[in-house]
Parts: C-alpha cells; sequence; structure tokens
C-alpha cells in the first residue's frame, strides 16, 4: 500500500506551520517518557515480584538485565527501521509493542512471561530513543536545537525523577502488577499524537523504501553476543568465579573485533555496490569525526556516571547511612527535579554556548559531587541529610548540563544523511556505558567493604563501611574527571582565514 500523501513530512508542515516541528517532538517525547519510565519504575516492584514467583535475587535481577540488554542492542537497528519504514510505522509499532509488554507483563502468571514482556519493552524501548535526537537535528535550526532538546530533556527526565514515588504508591495500594499497567495510558496517549502528527517519510523526508538494503543479521548478532557476554562477565566478576569471568570476557572482546572487522567489510562492499547487499549496523566511518568521536566518549562515561550513581546512592544511603527506602526516595526526589528545570534552562544555552564548555562544567559538577561526599560524616547526625541533598542536587545540575548539549555538539559535523546512524551509535554506547557502569559501582564497592572487613548483607553501619562507599563514589569521580580530556576536544575545528 502505498504511503498517504496527506502524512508526508512536507504535507504536515503545510498543514500546521511553523509549530508543527513542536507538535512532532511533543508526540515523540510521550512515548519516549514511557520507555524510559518502564526501565525505571519496575525496580520498586522487583521484591513483591520475587516474593510472589520465589524468585533467587540472581534471577529477579534478570528482569531489569533482559530489558537493558534488549534496550541496548536494538538501538541499532533504529537507522535500519527509520530509512526502511519510515518514522510512523517504526514509532508506532514501537509503541504498540510496549504496550503489549505492558499488558502482557501485567497478566503474566509465570515468570518467563514476565521476562518476555521486559525483553519485548526493551526493545521498542531501545528504537524509540534515537528517534528524538534525529527529529531535533533535522527538523530544528541550529539556533533552535539547544532549546528543543532543553524541553524535551526536561519532560524525559521528569518520568524518572517522579516514577519511582508513583511507583512504590502503586505496589503498596494495588501490587506489582500495576507498574506494568502505568505505562498503559503514555502509550495510548502517544499513539493518538503520532497518528495526527508523526509523518511517514524517512528521516530524510523522502519516501520510505521497504525494498531497501536489508538488515545486518551478523553484525546484530555478534553486538548482541558482545553486550551479553560483557554484562554477564561483569557479573561474573561480582559473584562468581574467575574463570567463568574472564571466559566471558574474553568473549565479549573476540566479539566486539569481529564486529569491527565485520563492520569496515560491510562497509566496503555497500559502497563498491550501493544498490546491493546491507547497510552496516554501525558506520564506522562516523567516527572520523573528531566532535562525534570524542562525544561517543564522553557518552560512554556519562553513562557508567549516571546508572552507576542510580545504582549507588540509594543502596548508600541504606547500607551506608541506615536510611529507610521511603525516607531514601524523598531525599532523592528534590534533585530529580532540580535536573529537570536545569535541563530547561541550559538548553537555551546550549544554542549560544560552545559544547565543550558546557559538558566540561557539567562534569566537573558531576565529579565534585561524588568526592564531596566524602565530608558526609555519621558523627555528625544533623548534617548528614543537608549533605546528602546539597551533593545529590549538585550532581543533577552537573548531568543537567551534560545531557541536553551532548548529542547535539557531537553530531553537528555529521552530514544529514548520517544523522540517524551517528543519533543510534551515541545512544547505544551511553546505554552500554550505563549497563557496565551498574555492575563496575557493586564490583568496586563489594572489593572495597571485604577490604575494611565488612559485608554487604549486614545490617549495621560504621565508619568502615562508610569509607568503602566512599571511595566507590571517588572512583567515579575520577572517571568523570578522564572524560574532561574527551569533552575539552568537542570543540568545533577553527575556520580557516
Amino acid at each position: 500500500m502505498p504511503p498517504n500523501p496527506a502524512h508526508t513530512l512536507s504535507a504536515l508542515r503545510e498543514r500546521y506551520g511553523e509549530r508543527y516541528r513542536w507538535l512532532l517532538l511533543l508526540s515523540v517525547m510521550v512515548g519516549t517518557m514511557a520507555a524510559i519510565m518502564s526501565s525505571t519504575i519496575i525496580n520498586v516492584a522487583i521484591p513483591d515480584m520475587s516474593q510472589h514467583f520465589t524468585l533467587g535475587q540472581d534471577r529477579a535481577q534478570w528482569v531489569t538485565s533482559g530489558f537493558m540488554a534488549a534496550m541496548t542492542v536494538s538501538m541499532l537497528t533504529t537507522p535500519w527501521l527509520l530509512a526502511r519504514y519510515g518514522y510512523r510505522r517504526t514509532y508506532t509499532g514501537c509503541i504498540w509493542l510496549l504496550l503489549a509488554g505492558g499488558v502482557g507483563g501485567g497478566f503474566a502468571n509465570d515468570f518467563p512471561l514476565v521476562l518476555a514482556a521486559r525483553v519485548a519493552e526493551g526493545l521498542a524501548a531501545g528504537v524509540v530513543q534515537p528517534i528524538p535526537a534525529i527529529i531535533i537535528l533535522r527538523a530544528f535550526e541550529p539556533h533552535e536545537q539547544g532549546r528543543a532538546s532543553g524541553i524535551f530533556g526536561m519532560g524525559v527526565v521528569l518520568a524518572p525523577a517522579i516514577g519511582p514515588s508513583i511507583g512504590g504508591l502503586l505496589v503498596d495500594g494495588f501490587g506489582w502488577r500495576s507498574i506494568f499497567f502505568m505505562v498503559v495510558p503514555f502509550c495510548l496517549v502517544s499513539l493518538w499524537l503520532a497518528h495526527r502528527f508523526v509523518p511517514n517519510t524517512s528521516p530524510g523526508g523522502g519516501p520510505a523504501e521497504p525494498r531497501g538494503a536489508g538488515l545486518d543479521w551478523r553484525g546484530l548478532l555478534l553486538a548482541t553476543a558482545g553486550t551479553l557476554a560483557l554484562l554477564n562477565g561483569l557479573v561474573e566478576l561480582q559473584s562468581g568465579t574467575a574463570a567463568s569471568a574472564a571466559l566471558l570476557l574474553g568473549g565479549a572482546a573476540l566479539a566486539v573485533m569481529a564486529f569491527v572487522v565485520l563492520q569496515r567489510r560491510t562497509l566496503k562492499a555497500r559502497r563498491r555496490n550501493p544498490d546491493a547487499g546491507v547497510d552496516p549496523l554501525m558506520n564506522l566511518s562516523l567516527f572520523a569525526d573528531r566532535r562525534f568521536a570524542m562525544g561517543c566518549i564522553v557518552a560512554f562515561i556519562y553513562g557508567i556516571a549516571l546508572f552507576g550513581s542510580t545504582y549507588l546512592l540509594p543502596v548508600y544511603m541504606q547500607m551506608g547511612l541506615g536510611l529507610s527506602p521511603s525516607y531514601v526516595g524523598s531525599i532523592l526526589l528534590p534533585a530529580g527535579l532540580v535536573l529537570a528545570v536545569t535541563i530547561a534552562i541550559v538548553g537555551r544555552l546550549a544554542d549560544h554556548q560552545p559544547t565543550h564548555r558546557l559538558v566540561s562544567i557539567g562534569l566537573l559538577l558531576l565529579a565534585a559531587s561524588f568526592a564531596l561526599m566524602v565530608t558526609i560524616d555519621l558523627s555528625q547526625p544533623t548534617r548528614v541529610i543537608t549533605l546528602l541533598v546539597t551533593w545529590a542536587i549538585l550532581g543533577r545540575i552537573g548531568l543537567g548540563f551534560i545531557l541536553p548539549s551532548l548529542n547535539i555538539g557531537a553530531m553537528r559535523g555529521l552530514p544529514g544523511t548520517q544523522i540517524p546512524q551517528g543519533a543510534s551509535a551515541i545512544n547505544f554506547l551511553r546505554m552500554l556505558g550505563g549497563a557496565a557502569g551498574v555492575s563496575l559501582c557493586g564490583i568496586v564497592l563489594e572489593w572495597r567493604v571485604a577490604a575494611h572487613g565488612f559485608r554487604l548483607d549486614t545490617a549495621s553501619t560504621s565508619p568502615e563501611r562508610l569509607t568503602a562507599f566512599n571511595e566507590t563514589f571517588l572512583m567515579l569521580a575520577g572517571i568523570c574527571a578522564l572524560a574532561l580530556v574527551a569533552a575539552w576536544k568537542l570543540r568545533a575545528p577553527r575556520v580557516a582565514d
């Protein structure tokens, strides 16, 4: 069936005028909020779910790990899906899959069905997440891109900031199944908006090509195998044997090398014969652009810091300081709200200030927030909460400086035809860093706790245990400081006189 000419990009622009690009951004923002919410809100339901299905911690954790692995790998397919099926069919297909995962998981009576629902949600969330960056870079003028990214980021960040608090109330009132159903209204609204405002054309504005290049299945299988081997290898470092961890991490390294070789060969074959073969899953020629390559390094480290701290802060407050889970949620909520406001403000700055400056400021603030955690002292209980809230807010302000400016600055030097590939690659590396960051924080924390003669599964707190947490925070601060080298190279190249 040929695409409806009334739903092409040019027709929708003519119908809605100058405001159309904002309506399009709103449409994909709602769906992205649902995707991000589904990735974070499930954590509050894991204890109830574990009890319902009588699961051990290792099996229960796959509810999160399965989602993360599926989301990370599926991001690489976004450019191919958009070129082959266009914005509307790709986006609405993912929202329907996300909706099916939410409903299916909510009604599931067996844990394998719950896990399958989470994987389905992860696949949908991964494809959806690079789409807003593609739209911002193609639909908005350069002087508007920062503001658009800030407004979009503010809306998206509110979902994980408020989601766990609402999720806790839902679990207490209606049980773990209610967490799955929470994405349903967002999906329905997003489908209605997509029907009105999302074009059926490809990112270039032309028609989708259903008979275009095929999907790089070999690359996708290698990326999946490498990601799973890396994530499971990091888990084995934490709770398994050294031999199994070495085997899995070695397998991950081999998969990465094979993936790079395959992508180079696929790109050369495509250049020799543009009318045959497949497009590479990740176009490695993108990394010849210095700003993009440095942006990917920062994105990977940003993912480690963001997801690692999201895991570490609640564990620190509960096991290091002895605070209750509900109290932890109330302490972190102001930081989430400040992050949303910061993103909106910095988004406007990104239209006028150089990317490397904003990202560097963000990394400095983020590193400082981790390093300053060592100032929290159990012998001064009246200052503990004040310092916790202050340093958490400082770190979220740092994230707010990075989020709206990094993707735009990293991809501004890419040709328009390569923006979908760039958005896919940088989001993939950010999520891969995030998945690795959670395991890295867990490994370093257990190592330092054991070095001080304690265990994490004991209820008591002590200065020695607090020292182990402080050393883990200092590790994160050091990683952020290293990223400053790459961030400073995000500077635009000088134009010769």
